[in-house]
């Protein structure tokens, strides 16, 4: 008896032995799988940086990585910040995903996509998101519902946007710190990169993916003195004093570049770290100064409005040696490359529209189709077919059908050769008749997005007009909308996702400021710092509120000191068009700019 017992525990010490060796060697390989430090900004264009030829804006340290780097120089992404995010995010197309507005309910990235940071989550990443998100500001949508653990974020497309917290201008401001309110010290762009930095080392010893997204160099251009200063002088006189500030943002962030590159380098993670700076779309305001000889900028169909800088470095993965790649290629592209390159597991539900760019890393030879690629600018309530679009092949742009360039030869776009190359437009057009027939067959023109209010992730919910779907553009989707009291109607997608008693609170502006609905109040002092202020509040003639939605058809009276007109019902589960109105004493509507809704 003794001797099996002694068998048995020799057995169990021999397991635990081999069960301990494998998860040592598991934990080991998780570990040797690369951290991913993406970083993007916003509205930079492929000709504002010096490595690029700008004879004025100064990035030494960004200008370093392109020296270290493997360039996509052919790289596209849409012509504006939110659908460029989702198709990065997604693999898809920003028009399949929802994504194809930056206001208006369009930016909602589908609850249903399976994303880029869930993926890493489930192949053991530890994601945080710093700075931008612009995919959805409340639940389902927003980044801490879609796989990133650590998320410091402002609201909106940018700083000052109707989501965002009341009154923020880019200096000491307060922003989403997991779900939660927090204020923080300093300029944003070094907020974002600094928190970054503490994520980082916080995750050295594990694998992580660093998601900085800059909302600077986005309008309104306000900086620190110390760069406003850089760019005053005999050399800058001529530039348009906007444009200054433009590049005195991209300097202070490439400064926090190099912060944050030289912390990878002290840590010594720098070698196993997969290190990309890209922007969202085309410039827009640099345009006009030196734009890398492109046509067009931000929103344009033109290569200028989507045509921008892709850098990578990696060195264990031998992606260094300062190389170009110049096939076509595309924001999509990139969730499918993590994949291949990390071998993460992933089996995609829904179709991708990117392949995956590791054989061109590998090697940038290898043998590539000449592939199309679409890009669009739509900006509408719903999809529209020939809406400002360009169809791309490896030498020829076709744009909108009508206008047909070689941009093998013509970089600018300046010589329409559509009359000489007929059977070259015909392939071109054929193609764009089948990517457009794929949204159709997918249904995407017949769904919306709905914000999901009374679940225990969000409660209340705090919803503003930026993604109130509206037929007639209203600039209401700003916080400046909310100040100057603009007209504006139209609805938002609801899904109440429990039955309830209800509070569905209607505001002239966000509860933070403690302002009343008819209150008044003087323009924002203005300073150096400031490129544009927030104007006076002058309109205080609101006098009933009006609310829609379930059973609930209802108006108010407003009193003259009321900060809020509370509305109470019982309210079934169920998806609905929510209207909530202001009205003047002249009988104008306006949108409630903002609407809380919680389930008691």
């Amino acid at each position: 008896m003794k001797k099996a017992t002694h068998h048995l525990s020799l057995l169990v010490l021999v397991l635990c032995s081999t069960v301990n060796s494998i998860y040592s060697q598991n934990k080991k390989q998780i570990k040797q799988k690369p951290n991913i430090v993406f970083v993007i900004t916003d509205d930079q264009g492929m000709g504002d940086l010096g490595a690029t030829g700008n004879p004025y804006v100064k990035t030494p340290n960004i200008d370093k990585l392109y020296n270290q780097a493997i360039r996509f120089t052919n790289y596209h992404v849409s012509t504006t910040c939110a659908p460029s995010r989702s198709a990065i995010m997604s693999g898809r197309h920003s028009n399949r995903v929802n994504v194809y507005h930056t206001i208006s309910g369009r930016s909602l990235l589908f609850e249903d996509e399976v994303i880029l940071p869930q993926i890493l989550a489930q192949n053991g990443y530890t994601n945080g998101l710093f700075g931008k998100w612009h995919l959805g500001d409340n639940y389902p949508f927003r980044p801490i519902d879609r796989g990133f653990h650590e998320v410091v974020r402002h609201g909106g497309g940018g700083i000052g946007q109707g989501p965002d917290y009341w009154r923020n201008d880019y200096f000491d401001d307060t922003y989403w710190h997991n779900g939660q309110l927090q204020k923080y010290e300093g300029y944003c762009t070094d907020v974002f990169f600094s928190e970054a930095i503490t994520f980082i080392e916080d995750h050295k010893d594990e694998p992580f993916f660093c998601y900085i997204s800059t909302n600077a160099p986005h309008s309104p251009y306000n900086l620190p003195k110390a760069y406003y200063d850089q760019y005053q002088g005999e050399k800058y006189k001529d530039l348009d004093p906007r444009l200054r500030r433009f590049y005195g943002m991209i300097t202070n962030m490439d400064d926090n570049f190099k912060t944050l590159v030289d912390k990878l380098d002290a840590l010594k993670i720098a070698d196993n770290t997969i290190l990309i700076f890209t922007t969202d779309n085309g410039t827009s305001a640099g345009r006009g100064t030196y734009n890398a000889g492109l046509r067009g900028g931000k929103g344009s169909q033109y290569d200028g409005g989507h045509r921008v800088p892709f850098f990578i470095r990696w060195p264990d993965g031998q992606l260094t040696g300062g190389k170009d790649i110049d096939n076509l290629v595309a924001h999509y592209d990139l969730l499918p490359t993590f994949v291949d390159l990390l071998g993460l597991d992933f089996n995609p539900i829904k179709p991708l529209d990117g392949k995956s760019l590791k054989p061109l890393l590998d090697d940038k030879n290898a043998d590539w189709e000449n592939r199309i690629l679409y890009m669009d600018t739509q900006r509408k309530q719903n999809l529209i077919k020939y809406k400002k679009y360009t169809v791309m092949d490896n030498n020829w742009r076709l744009v909108d059908g009508d206008e047909l360039y070689n941009i093998d030869k013509d970089l600018a776009q300046e010589q329409n050769v559509i009359a000489a190359h007929p059977e070259v437009a015909a392939r071109l057009a054929e193609g764009y008749e089948r990517w457009w027939q794929s949204f159709m067959d997918d249904g995407v023109d017949e769904r919306y997005a709905y914000i999901k209010v009374g679940s225990p992730y969000e409660n209340p919910s705090r919803i503003s007009a930026h993604d109130l779907i509206s037929g007639k553009y209203t600039p209401a989707w700003h916080q400046n909308g909310a100040v100057e009291g603009v007209t504006g109607s139209g609805a938002w997608k609801i899904e109440f996702v429990e039955d309830g008693e209800y509070t569905i609170t209607l505001r002239r502006f966000p509860r933070e400021s403690g302002l009343g609905i008819n209150s008044k109040f003087p323009a924002q002092k203005e300073a150096i710092v400031f490129d544009k202020t927030m104007p006076a509040s002058v309109k205080s003639d609101f006098t009933e509120a009006y609310l829609f939605v379930a059973d609930l058809d209802k108006t108010l009276k407003i009193d003259k000191d009321q900060q809020e007109v509370i509305f109470k019902g019982k309210i079934p589960a169920g998806k609905y068009d929510m209207e909530a109105q202001l009205i003047d004493k002249d009988g104008h509507v306006h949108p409630a700019y903002y609407v809380y809704i919680e389930k008691l």
